[in-house]
């Protein structure tokens, strides 16, 4: 396929910019903002819509976003800089850089090297640790429990799609510099290109006056009501950043390392992070093939090759970026809101545009159906699997389940009652407290999930021959069959 001219390119931005401007005018996104770069230069770098519903400020090009899992795309080249000093090696054993991490078995432990956690083929199941933090525990917390998880496939045989994972190969990949991962990205990635509204640390993105706030929809409105801490995943999640910024990254990836006329990374570090590794299957709305390289979605589609990474935050964010490597053309939209299909939506038409010129599909509706209907099978089987029988039977005695709980990947859990219901309080101190409503006899329900507040997860107390509870089982932490906490004697 013919590489598109900068005039061909240019010729189309006031499409995208329109197509832009509908979709916050059609209340699909409440905020956008775009950056285009073609080679070394940013060609386009715009904002769209609110910072936050109901005030004034508008979306602009220095306005600050979570990025979500984009922060992996970033990530990966800030390991790529890494690599090309001198300081790592992509295939470097996490043994040898954190000796004190381990994953369940012996041999993935001795074996597991930056390259398997940055492509997500360590074995680690995908869940491992998120549920973790959503309970507040961090990464220090965090990663020592990664150990108890049992793999879901054998080492290097399958693709689960892991933030903590990806959190310990970055993490170990900066230990040889003797600093903290946050100030390893800002020293080889950020500072020398100069994105200087860019960070890992979530009090730097609070700190930002021109922020975007995280919206959900709530009765078809967005609503600015939850906030996103991603510190303890801050390899995998916790970029913040605006489209100017954002955009000269992309000049540095699309040059294969050079950026306003410097060779900042050298091209075969750089390369490494887009070489198909782990098969994903097809996209589900273009068809494309789809693999994972490191911390890069590689796909080959009606366009040729596409370098790309979503990012998404179910409390509120939606994010993308798509790199031509042909044509040396590079797109990041960022949003505010979470569900859309904006992101891949404008991503696809103005690729259409660009290299057919004309949009092929409806990419914006296409991509918003497909986000939309997410969530609502599980929310529908969860509210089936926790609604209470016909011939329900009532509980025992609340003081039969009231007490501690502990195992060693959750920590410990207090059953109490207040006002004549059981709450569970799960976490590190203080706790977070989630009243427990019956559904029968010793089957009670939560609703742990912020941004689902009516999605049920059961929770299930084993009685023993005294007649009290023995264990509890907390479907919300059971994914990995670690959920089961047994009572703690007084």
């Amino acid at each position: 396929m013919r590489a598109p001219t900068r005039e061909q390119v240019v010729a189309k931005l006031p499409a995208l910019a329109a197509l832009a401007q509908r979709a916050v005018a059609a209340g699909e996104v409440p905020g956008v903002a775009i950056a285009v770069v073609l080679g070394d230069e940013t060609l386009f770098v715009e904002g769209f819509g609110l910072r936050q519903t109901g005030r004034p400020e508008p979306v602009g090009p220095d306005t600050v976003f979570q990025v979500a899992s984009l922060s992996k795309a970033v990530t990966a080249t800030v390991v790529a800089a890494l690599v090309g000093a001198g300081l790592v090696d992509w295939d470097a054993r996490v043994a040898d850089l954190d000796p004190a991490f381990r994953l369940s078995e012996p041999y993935p432990t001795a074996a597991v090297t930056v390259r398997d956690f940055l492509n997500h083929r360590s074995g680690l199941p995908g869940s491992a640790g998120d549920d973790l933090e959503d309970l507040g525990f961090n990464r220090d917390a965090i990663l020592p429990r990664l150990r108890l998880v049992r793999p879901s496939s054998s080492f290097r045989a399958g693709y689960a799609y892991s933030n903590f994972g990806f959190t310990e190969g970055a993490i170990a990949a900066a230990r040889p510099t003797g600093k903290p991962w946050e100030i390893v990205a800002r020293e080889h990635l950020f500072d020398p290109l100069g994105m200087n509204a860019t960070s890992m640390v979530h009090r730097d993105f609070l700190a930002r006056p021109d922020r975007a706030a995280l919206h959900v929809r709530v009765a078809d409105a967005w609503v600015a009501r939850l906030t996103r801490d991603p510190d303890a995943q801050a390899p995998a999640g916790g970029v913040s950043s605006s489209a100017r910024d954002l955009a000269r990254w992309l000049r540095l990836v699309v040059n294969a390392g050079q950026f306003e006329g410097r060779q900042r990374i050298p091209s075969a570090a750089l390369a490494e992070m887009h070489k198909p590794l782990m098969a994903r299957g097809p996209n589900p709305v273009t068809g494309g093939a789809s693999f994972y390289g490191l911390g890069w979605n590689v796909e080959y589609g009606r366009h040729g090759t596409v370098w790309g990474h979503a990012g998404a935050f179910s409390v509120g964010a939606q994010t993308l970026v798509a790199i031509h490597p042909g044509a040396k053309l590079g797109l990041v939209v960022l949003t505010n809101g979470f569900p859309s299909g904006v992101p891949e939506g404008l991503a696809g038409s103005f690729a259409d545009l660009v290299f057919d010129g004309q949009v092929s599909r409806s990419w914006l509706q296409e991509w918003g159906a497909a986000y939309g209907g997410l969530f609502a099978p599980s929310l529908a089987a969860a509210k089936a699997a926790n609604a209470a029988p016909a011939d329900a039977t009532g509980s025992l005695p609340l003081a039969a389940y009231m007490g501690r709980y502990a195992n060693a990947y959750a920590g410990e859990a207090v059953v109490a009652a207040v006002d004549g219901a059981l709450t569970l309080t799960l976490g590190p101190q203080p706790g977070r407290t989630y009243p427990l409503r019956h559904v029968d006899r010793d089957r009670f329900a939560s609703f742990p999930d912020a941004e689902m507040p009516d999605r049920p997860s059961a929770i299930r107390f084993a009685i023993g021959r005294g007649g009290q509870a023995d264990a509890v089982t907390v479907d919300a932490l059971d994914s990995n069959g670690l959920g089961t906490l047994a009572r703690v004697p007084d």
